[in-house]
């Protein structure tokens, strides 16, 4: 029977001059699927990039998740990497570890706080930007995002990584290493002690890492579609 409407489908198009919207009543009435229409595939690539974020955010949120995400791992800033041998050798050894966890338990705290700023940036897509994004590479979505919110990312992000380190201790710990070695004589490079522009970034950096690899799953994995609209959306595009 199916093979059957399809036919009546195909004889219809092929010699009438029927219109793209008659043609989608009938494909419709028929029980194959239409033309996708700009309000479907902008809702459907939303929903698609909301839960790419949730999940990104959700995995970076984690009590390791950055730590033991070989990926995303904050290390310490490059001008104490540069130290970094000479200040175990001055017996700093635990405090530089115990800094470096607490940067990337900042940042963990912080990714909470991602969600709702990239989600408010997705809302802020145009039906043209949707199907740029649908038609383009596997982290097309990611670099749009990046593109067009980092600025404000950055500025309403910043707030929130400089609570998280004040709250786990990462200020003080890194502070009290960069004075340790600053106070050296005849020390040619200083430690610069404020981290928060630099967590701000590296934090930054990860999540976007994050989302792009959900990008990528939605994209090529149909199982991680989980609502109807962005299975057809996606299954447009396969």
């Amino acid at each position: 029977m199916r093979f059957y409407k399809l036919f009546i489908v195909f004889f219809i198009v092929l010699f009438s001059a029927c219109s793209s919207s008659d043609l989608n009543r009938i494909l419709q009435s028929t029980g194959v699927q239409g033309t996708l229409t700009q309000q479907e595939v902008s809702s459907g690539l939303k929903e698609a990039l909301i839960q790419g974020i949730s999940k990104g955010s959700d995995k970076a949120a984690q009590t390791d998740g950055f730590f033991k995400n070989d990926l995303i791992r904050i290390l310490l800033p490059e001008d104490a990497r540069r130290v970094e041998s000479i200040l175990r050798q001055m017996g700093l050894g635990s405090e530089v570890d115990r800094a470096l966890l607490a940067i990337n338990r900042g940042a963990e705290k912080a990714a909470v706080e991602a969600k709702p700023i990239f989600i408010n940036a997705i809302r802020q897509l145009t039906i043209q930007d949707a199907f740029n994004i649908l038609k383009g590479d596997q982290d097309a979505a990611t670099k749009y995002l990046r593109r067009t919110t980092e600025g404000q990312l950055i500025s309403l992000f910043q707030p929130k990584i400089q609570e998280s380190l004040n709250q786990v201790g990462a200020t003080k710990y890194y502070g009290d290493i960069a004075s340790t070695y600053n106070a050296i004589p005849l020390t040619n490079r200083k430690i610069d002690p404020d981290l928060n522009a630099y967590v701000t970034e590296r934090a930054i950096d990860g999540l976007f890492l994050l989302i792009a690899e959900e990008e990528k799953n939605i994209r090529e994995n149909p199982m991680e579609r989980t609502s109807a609209l962005m299975r057809r959306v996606f299954a447009a595009q396969d």
